[in-house]
């Protein structure tokens, strides 16, 4: 944004109009903390990691998101004004249509869903298909980069049909990642990651 170098540990802003993420430097990040600053098109993207457990997205929730993988994010397409979900995929961030009332009738049941930030924080969910009807597997609420970062892994890794060994390792450790975080984040003031 500035021309300022950035270090590899840095933070992200959301050009909500063009829907990419850049990198920035600290003062440019900071400049996109506030609501309503760069006239809301500029958003910098928090660090709040959320842990929210198995039990967000029940089977039949999933079920009706219509979620063809087991692993999805979902945020507040601000410029839509919808919810968008997305998954991993070998080609990257693939869009799932998402049926409006079952996105409203999960977040009528979780109260943290209302707290997510458009545009720059989501929902994370990784189904454990070993529980079948029984649930299982594990929720986030995370910055939407966590969510480009492991679309960025899966593309780069993914071979086959079923993504291969290193791309599930990779899937396995990015999700021991983010169970850390989630233990010891303090919110959007955390800066660079």
């Amino acid at each position: 944004m500035c021309g300022e170098d950035v270090a590899d540990e840095h933070d992200h802003v959301v050009d909500t109009e063009r829907r990419s993420l850049m990198c920035t430097c600290r003062g440019c990040w900071l400049l996109f903390t506030s609501d309503g600053a760069g006239g809301g098109r500029y958003r910098a993207v928090p660090d709040r990691y959320v842990s929210l457990g198995p039990s967000v997205i029940t089977p039949d929730r999933w079920d009706e998101l219509q979620i063809p993988v087991s692993v999805a994010f979902f945020f507040h397409n601000s410029t839509l004004g919808s919810v968008a979900a997305f998954y991993p995929s070998p080609a990257g961030a693939t869009e799932s249509l998402l049926p409006l009332d079952a996105w409203e009738r999960l977040s009528a049941d979780n109260d943290v869903l209302a707290s997510m930030e458009p545009d720059v924080e989501a929902l994370l969910v990784r189904r454990d298909a070993d529980h079948g009807d029984q649930g299982g597997g594990e929720s986030y609420l995370v910055p939407i980069d966590a969510c480009y970062e492991l679309v960025g892994e899966m593309r780069r890794l993914w071979k086959g049909f079923g993504g291969g060994t290193e791309a599930n390792d990779a899937m396995d450790a990015f999700f021991d990642r983010l169970r850390e975080r989630a233990g010891r984040t303090t919110g959007r003031s955390g800066g660079p990651r």
